[in-house]
């Protein structure tokens, strides 16, 4: 009898040290500091009211980068010193439109577009806040306030190097039918707005932020 207790004394299990206090074993990490909730993409609307736009970060889209002397241009994109009095990077083999009648200078090549406006509209007309001249009065989103298929996204106001800027994301349905993704930045220098602006194929989100990302970082004004 006495070595059968010993027997089951030897060899009984050992508790489990994290029951005890301090242990970490089964700590729930749910909702633990630096996790990052992203608001989903908003659906298309059938309504083109830009009051029903949900702002929201884009994952994949980053801040234009301050202006510089020497800014860093991809390869397949060239620096142009432009004589409506600013510079900015566009892709190699794109043909440029003089200035229109709506004040916009126009880079384009294929179904994709690069829309500049230096400095048409003033703050004292449209007010300084970016956001609400983007949204409200920026004429080359007028397409989406009129448009019967529109949706916004990603619409944030940036502060960078003592600039206000607005940006965004939208879609609509042109007069020839097609879908279009557009990318939008609006800044205003020295109390007038200047737009960057690309539009390209929904169906070529990629590539329409490709080229948005190298004119927003490099976009200066000169003149």
């Amino acid at each position: 009898m006495a070595g059968a207790i010993a027997y089951a004394m030897l060899f009984m299990p050992k508790s489990d040290s994290k029951d005890g206090a301090g242990g970490t074993g089964g700590t729930d990490r749910t909702g633990s500091a630096g996790e990052v909730s992203e608001a989903p993409k908003q659906d298309a609307s059938s309504e083109p009211r830009p009051e029903q736009t949900t702002p929201e970060a884009d994952a994949n889209s980053s801040p234009p980068e301050p202006q510089s002397n020497d800014p860093d241009v991809a390869d397949g994109f060239t620096l142009r010193s432009d004589a409506a009095g600013f510079r900015v990077a566009v892709a190699d083999g794109w043909d440029r439109t003089p200035k229109n009648g709506r004040g916009q200078v126009v880079y384009s090549h294929g179904d994709f577009d690069l829309i500049l406006v230096p400095g048409r509209d003033s703050a004292d007309e449209y007010g300084e806040d970016p956001m609400a001249y983007q949204r409200e009065d920026e004429r080359e989103l007028q397409p989406y306030r009129d448009s019967s298929w529109a949706s916004a996204s990603g619409l944030k106001t940036i502060s960078v190097g003592g600039r206000t800027m607005a940006e965004g994301q939208f879609t609509w349905t042109d007069s020839a039918g097609r879908e279009l993704f557009v990318r939008n930045l609006a800044i205003l220098v020295g109390g007038k707005y200047h737009v960057v602006q690309v539009r390209g194929p929904e169906a070529e989100r990629d590539e329409v932020t490709r080229l948005y990302e190298q004119a927003s970082a490099t976009y200066e004004v000169t003149g």
